[in-house]
């Protein structure tokens, strides 16, 4: 009998499921991410990216930032953008005010949701470079963790909310004081400019199909 089997049983002596596939519970478990929502949506009071839709864009930046940065290994930049948050399936996520109040332990968090799966190694290996943040590829995921923020305050902006406007001295302080990289800063500043709509307005049929509507 199995260690979680034994825990199960004394505080639980109804459980009588089979030992679970720790490999399924951890999808299952990173899939519940989508369920976590951002501390900052108190704030905002409006709809905003969960804690697995921040998740795939902080790896698409940092993709990006790695590239720019001359990094060679964008596969550990990639993972490790993927495993950042994923301690938060057990901490949630906390906003700039509950982290004043709240220590969320968020190392032992990621080693029980490691533990027993195929990708422990990652918990040991990638995730404790990356809170380290010593290594280069550990601090352009952080560039990335924060430049997300500010891509979507501009989206929320965009929508009508005045609060991007608020923190804009707040995030300004956190390009020249948090951002380690040369290409984060930079991004940080083209993005002041930046029309959310650009993509698709550019993009629309009237200017891709000149006898659309015909």
């Amino acid at each position: 009998m199995g260690i979680l089997r034994k825990i199960t049983g004394i505080f639980n002596p109804w459980y009588t499921d089979p030992m679970p596939d720790r490999d399924l519970e951890f999808l299952f478990e990173t899939g519940s991410l989508r369920n976590v929502q951002r501390g900052w949506r108190q704030h905002f009071g409006m709809d905003c990216a969960n804690d697995l839709e921040h998740s795939f864009r902080v790896a698409m930046i940092a993709l990006m930032l790695a590239r720019k940065e001359g990094v060679k290994n964008e596969e550990k930049v990639l993972k490790m953008a993927l495993i950042h948050d994923l301690a938060e399936s057990r901490t949630a996520d906390h906003d700039y005010i509950s982290k004043v109040y709240v220590t969320a332990d968020e190392e032992r968090a990621a080693k029980d949701l490691f533990e027993g799966t195929i990708l422990a190694d990652l918990e040991r290996e990638v995730l404790a470079e990356y809170e380290e943040r010593q290594s280069l590829e550990a601090k352009i995921v952080k560039d990335a963790d924060n430049l997300d923020v500010d891509i979507e305050m501009k989206e929320i902006a965009d929508r009508g909310s005045k609060l991007p406007g608020k923190w804009a001295a707040f995030r300004k302080m956190v390009r020249d004081e948090k951002l380690y990289t040369e290409s984060a800063k930079e991004m940080w500043n083209s993005l002041q400019g930046a029309d959310p709509a650009s993509w698709h307005l550019r993009a629309n049929k009237w200017l891709k199909i000149p006898d659309a509507g015909k």
